[in-house]
């Protein structure tokens, strides 16, 4: 007879936890927050932040609705074009300089999920509003291990002057816990790997670390004896669904250990892997990432997760696409077609990245038949337009995944220029079950996301 599990079932041994997906046996169980019903898995969200603006010219679609011609930049996610809505129109007035002089960059980040606008200042004085994810995890977050997981490819800082007078915390933390709190980014995929595989305790933690190393041993080895016994009381399609979610597992974890070797000793003694390392390819960091976000979000760990590709202003050139010249120079083109080329480009790159990520979502399929993407609310985007302008309106912004159905995909939506990008954040978190009448500048819930006509 199937058994019937608490949806917080582990699988555990020698120190080492291994959290399950969401399977059939776990939903006679599942306490239901505000955010799911009957029908629905959990509802997840998650928002990945571009720097420098966009190449608009090849963003935006010329058409609206749903019969919109899909634009060259965007080609990179239209496999997917079911699945995500395409806005314009949406403004960040927080970014804005009212005032400040320059720092477009810094700003952008720092107002990106606050709606704020950050205090000027390069010192320990910094001042900034709560981010959306912090805010609805505040609320919603005890459901899950992770009450939300901030990540990124470029470590945080929290000093220093990095943006005309604007400090270092403001340029590289887009979630912030309080107005004077920035959350880091982890960016170490084999930390985050820890993190979500570990023991309960440090103790324990540290002793499965040791052993594993010295043995040469995966998480999964650990706890293959649960996983088996775990696999014999389940229905078919749920061991299905397990063997998947190991495999996934397994493969992340063998990715993770070819990412840095050491080399052969003089004795002969074949190479091992490093326990950590940042990937110096950004192609495989970034797919690393986004893997175990899937997992994350997989097995219901985090259900809010922030991501930023670079800081801002980030500079860094992009031999992938055979761009030398660095990534803000070339956003600030005046004109220039070949630096125009650069950062069309270079926003390809991020956004075929974004479709890596969109496909491991969609390959998940969940309890109530959708996918992952399916039950998933995902922001792409800056809170920079155009880079060489550095304006704050008419933001590049593509709303991915179908809410867990409150969200009619497949279309390109212009609003009203500057409709705050907060009305978007606020249908969000009330979608996810916080309780909120306004948030950031936000003067109403957005509309048209749910419309049916």
């Amino acid at each position: 007879m199937a058994e019937t599990l608490s949806r917080r079932t582990l699988l555990r041994g020698m120190g080492t936890t291994v959290a399950l997906p969401l399977l059939n046996a776990m939903s006679a169980t599942r306490l239901l927050s505000a955010a799911e019903s009957d029908t629905s898995h959990p509802l997840r969200m998650a928002f990945l932040y571009v720097p420098n603006g966009i190449h608009m010219a090849d963003w935006t679609p010329s058409q609206e609705g749903i019969d919109y011609t899909m634009s060259p930049t965007l080609e990179g996610i239209a496999k997917y074009r079911d699945s995500f809505n395409v806005l314009s129109g949406l403004t960040l007035d927080g970014a804005r300089a009212h005032g400040d002089g320059g720092g477009d960059h810094a700003r952008s980040v720092a107002a990106f999920l606050t709606g704020a606008h950050p205090r000027k200042t390069n010192g320990a004085d910094i001042q900034n509003g709560v981010s959306i994810d912090q805010v609805t995890a505040e609320q919603v977050g005890k459901a899950t291990r992770f009450s939300s997981l901030e990540l990124g490819l470029e470590a945080s800082a929290q000093a220093g002057n990095c943006d005309s007078g604007y400090s270092c915390a403001y340029a590289s933390n887009m979630s912030w816990r309080g107005p004077t709190n920035p959350v880091a980014k982890e960016i170490d995929p084999g930390a985050l790997f820890a993190r979500l595989f570990a023991g309960q305790t440090t103790k324990e933690t540290r002793r499965a670390k040791t052993t594993r190393e010295k043995y040469r041993k995966s998480v999964l080895d650990f706890v293959l004896d649960d996983a088996k016994r775990l696999h014999q009381t389940l229905p078919a399609v749920d061991r299905r669904k397990l063997d998947e979610y190991l495999y996934s597992v397994r493969d992340v974890e063998n990715r993770l250990s070819g990412v840095d070797r050491l080399e052969v000793n003089e004795e002969g003694v074949p190479d091992f892997p490093r326990p950590a390392g940042v990937p110096q390819d950004l192609t495989k960091h970034a797919e690393l990432m986004f893997d175990m976000m899937t997992l994350a979000m997989q097995t219901d760990s985090t259900r809010i997760l922030s991501f930023m590709f670079t800081n801002a202003g980030s500079n860094r050139s992009y031999p992938e696409v055979g761009v030398s010249e660095g990534h803000h120079d070339s956003s600030h083109h005046g004109k220039s077609e070949q630096k125009q080329q650069n950062i069309a480009k270079i926003n390809r790159f991020h956004v075929d990245r974004f479709a890596y990520f969109l496909s491991r979502l969609s390959q998940v399929r969940e309890v109530n038949g959708k996918t992952l993407l399916d039950n998933s609310m995902i922001v792409y985007g800056s809170g920079i337009s155009d880079g060489d302008r550095h304006n704050h309106d008419d933001l590049p912004i593509v709303l991915a995944g179908g809410g867990a159905g409150r969200i009619r995909t497949g279309r390109h939506l212009r609003y009203e220029n500057g409709t705050p990008l907060c009305n978007l954040y606020l249908w969000m978190m009330k979608q996810m079950g916080a309780e909120a009448q306004q948030f950031g500048d936000s003067t109403a819930v957005i509309d048209r996301l749910a419309d049916t006509v």
